[in-house]
């Protein structure tokens, strides 16, 4: 690992951070330090975002070619290192290597993705008017400077989903990662664009301790957007900050999603899915399914084979690649999942499966009849507890995976394609997905949510023109008759 990684990039420079505080980045695996952050301050902030917006001045106006060509670059780069930054990911981050490699690829399908709308930023639309003589025409343009904050789950892929379609359309950014994962949210990425040639103080990428910088980041001046992947509760604060200065937002937020299995269901293709929906990257995934809701004449079926394939995911070391379930993520998040599983015991859940804390690995919970009122069925877990519930009719199925706050992800089995579609459709959630698994990642599909799962999207047309704004510029040919 280079010795650079544990730096802040500001302007082209590697260099600490100009706080007092340094952040101990560790394995979750085992507690080793892996690096020793020195963090960014207010000024470190203001210097991120002054020069993000010199430079982004002269990078909206380079050339299409110029764009894509730092692109192919930094993709050809990223994969080059493929191996390296999979092991960085699995020893930074716990994910196992099935997740990592995951990651990796969708992260290098931003890259690619965002060079196919490039050219759509020199294609300005042209449409006719109701005014005799008139022609209109939109021209597309960057938005200027991206502040960009990011969870820990999957960094690369977060990072590169704002990162890769900003360069496209010719905006700079300030890219803060989770500390936890700061190496693989950040400084890979930061060095990558910088091999591939691309302009200093284009890409910026900072840490910082909330505690000391405050809301600092947010109510900059500079930035015209602020993209932020995290908890609802942080989002929304974000949002009522950006609502006073006026400023755009892209929020992709929690999520407790439904995965319904109708009672015309492939079973074994249920079962299937179900298990990596629940335990890719140990549950802590935010479009991971939550709630199991499945036909009675299905469910005792369901919950024997759901729970004899859950005894044989393999946990322990993501450093071995046979591993899916590593550790989460701190010891915090360790102890709420098993509070979460104690209180639904409590409750009077019917516990199938117990899960036991193995180091800093917590093996698979499951729960049937869970009552859908629940805190079990109402939160976002975060982690290998999964909650199976019956029912009867597909209205009571639907109103079952639409009564919750969020809606992020959901999945729906059937072997009536007709009716499968119709039920995700009616699905109050940004996705949702036929015969599939609820965790998806398409590169030209929008990925985003509905209610308190987020606003805006990530991905495809829709997510690229995020990070864009628009002109309505009109000519007159001809003199126009004008009223008075």
């Amino acid at each position: 690992m280079s010795e650079k990684y544990n730096k802040q990039y500001i302007n082209g420079a590697w260099r600490d951070g100009s706080s007092k505080q340094v952040y101990d980045s560790v394995n979750p695996y085992n507690n080793e330090v892996i690096a020793h952050i020195k963090l960014a301050n207010r000024d470190d902030i203001d210097e991120a975002y002054e020069a993000a917006r010199v430079a982004q001045k002269a990078w909206a106006k380079s050339s299409a070619d110029e764009r894509k060509q730092v692109l192919r670059r930094a993709a050809g780069l990223l994969m080059e290192r493929k191996e390296e930054i999979i092991g960085l990911m699995v020893k930074e981050s716990g994910s196992s290597a099935v997740k990592a490699g995951s990651e990796f690829m969708v992260a290098v399908g931003s890259i690619m993705s965002a060079i196919e709308y490039v050219d759509s930023m020199f294609a300005p639309h042209v449409f006719p008017s109701l005014i005799p003589g008139k022609e209109n025409i939109v021209y597309r343009y960057p938005v200027g400077v991206i502040g960009t904050i990011n969870a820990f789950n999957f960094p690369l892929y977060m990072a590169l989903r704002v990162v890769a379609p900003a360069v496209a359309a010719g905006d700079a950014v300030v890219l803060k990662p989770d500390s936890q994962t700061f190496i693989t949210g950040g400084p890979i990425i930061a060095d990558i664009f910088e091999q591939a040639g691309l302009p200093k103080g284009i890409v910026n990428v900072i840490a910082y301790d909330v505690a000391e910088v405050g809301d600092y980041m947010i109510e900059h001046p500079v930035p015209r957007i602020m993209s932020f992947t995290g908890s609802t509760s942080v989002g929304r604060h974000i949002a009522e900050l950006c609502g006073k200065h006026l400023k755009r937002t892209s929020l992709e937020l929690g999520g407790n999603n439904a995965f319904v299995v109708l009672e015309d269901a492939d079973l074994d293709q249920a079962v299937d899915a179900a298990i990596f929906s629940k335990f890719m990257n140990s549950g802590q995934v935010c479009v991971c399914t939550n709630r199991f809701i499945v036909h009675r004449s299905l469910y005792d079926a369901f919950i024997e084979r759901f729970v004899e394939r859950a005894q044989q995911v393999p946990h322990g070391d993501p450093a071995d690649p046979k591993v899916v379930i590593g550790p989460l993520i701190n010891e915090r998040q360790i102890q709420k999942v098993l509070g979460i599983a104690a209180e639904a015991k409590q409750d009077g859940a019917r516990l199938v499966l117990e899960g036991k804390r193995i180091g800093n690995v917590v093996t698979p919970f499951v729960f049937a009849d869970v009552d859908p009122q629940s805190r079990l069925a109402k939160t976002e877990i975060f982690g290998p507890i999964a909650s199976i519930i019956p029912f009867d009719t597909e209205e009571e199925a639907l109103a079952m995976a639409n009564d919750t706050e969020y809606g992020l992800s959901g999945a729906v089995f059937s072997r009536d394609i007709v009716k499968g579609t119709a039920f995700a459709r009616a699905v109050e959630s940004g996705m949702t997905h036929v015969n599939d698994t609820t965790i998806n990642m398409d590169m030209n599909a929008p990925f985003g949510g509905e209610k308190s799962s987020g606003i805006g999207h990530y991905g495809g047309e829709i997510g690229f023109e995020e990070f864009t704004t628009c002109k309505w510029v009109s000519v007159q040919k001809k003199p126009r008759a004008f009223p008075f």
